[in-house]
């Protein structure tokens, strides 16, 4: 049994953490908050299951939160299970008409549906969309760009345009859409989409008040791996000087956060989806966690 006293003490703090979120609920009240699930929290089952607890807190206290993932533990889970390599070149994963089909498959019909499950199981309403739903992304075929010249990555691409009106519809029917990202080309071949790079574009033409992009790290480190060089906030002229020096797995993150800021979106965070309840101790507290990129 707790004794009295301290059983007040734990209400005073939950009080005071609740008044606390008021200025962010009246701020963000009705706005869109772009959230790219990845990382850690993808294969953890309480970080899982953590995460949906947040949308659904989100999508209750009035936020309209639009969830966007990847999935390479899982791609490369089902392709070892088929007897297929996964190739890797410069930090891509080189994609043929086989592995297409896969990547397809496993975001949309396990990744997007646990993680849609999982929200309704804590109370919110969830549909599961991806970059080939009602033209909702096009995308080009890259190669990767090296000093020794170009890289074929077979069938990979990025965001070229954003058709946000499914995204949209989904959220006027109280839903929380969960978004996969793959995307055809104006001609109609599917393509394997980097989604830190997706999400930042749709939250561009969402119009989204912020994009949160969860990583396996406390954030930005201006020093990579000096544990005292974590930045708290940057702006987004500062970054464009730092991103070339960043180590190459955050390259891709930090590139979605500029680009989302210099598209309009106000603010980017970097987060730890490591720590349980990441998401709603960014929005709502005022120390926050991770860095934030700002214009």
């Amino acid at each position: 049994m707790i004794p009295a006293n301290q059983d007040h003490s734990l209400a005073q703090i939950k009080a005071q953490t609740l008044i606390e979120s008021l200025d962010w609920l009246r701020e963000f009240h009705g706005k869109i908050v772009v959230v790219k699930f990845g990382g850690n929290a993808m294969v953890d089952e309480s970080l899982q299951r953590a995460f949906a607890q947040d949308m659904a807190y989100l999508r209750f206290v009035g936020i309209r939160p639009v969830v966007v993932h990847g999935g390479g533990p899982q791609i490369t889970a089902r392709l070892a299970e088929l007897g297929i390599e996964s190739e890797f070149r410069h930090g891509f994963r080189y994609t043929d008409a086989t592995t297409i089909g896969v990547v397809r498959d496993v975001l949309r019909n396990q990744v997007s549906a646990k993680l849609a499950e999982l929200i309704e199981e804590a109370g919110a309403k969830a549909i599961v969309l991806s970059g080939e739903d009602d033209d909702l992304f096009k995308a080009e075929k890259v190669s990767a760009k090296t000093e020794h010249g170009e890289i074929d990555l077979g069938l990979v691409g990025e965001v070229r345009s954003v058709n946000p009106r499914s995204v949209l519809a989904a959220l006027e029917q109280g839903s929380i859409p969960v978004i996969s990202t793959v995307a055809p080309t104006v001609f109609g071949e599917l393509l394997n989409v980097n989604a830190d790079l997706a999400a930042a574009s749709l939250a561009v033409a969402l119009g989204a008040e912020k994009i949160m992009v969860l990583t396996d790290v406390a954030g930005l480190y201006s020093d990579w791996p000096n544990l005292d060089s974590l930045v708290s906030e940057i702006t987004a002229t500062e970054l464009r000087k730092l991103l070339p020096n960043l180590e190459s797995g955050m390259i891709p993150k930090m590139q979605a956060c500029l680009a989302a800021v210099e598209g309009g979106v106000p603010k980017a965070h970097v987060i730890d989806g490591r720590a349980p309840h990441s998401i709603l101790l960014e929005i709502f507290t005022k120390t926050g966690v991770g860095t934030q990129v700002t214009r």
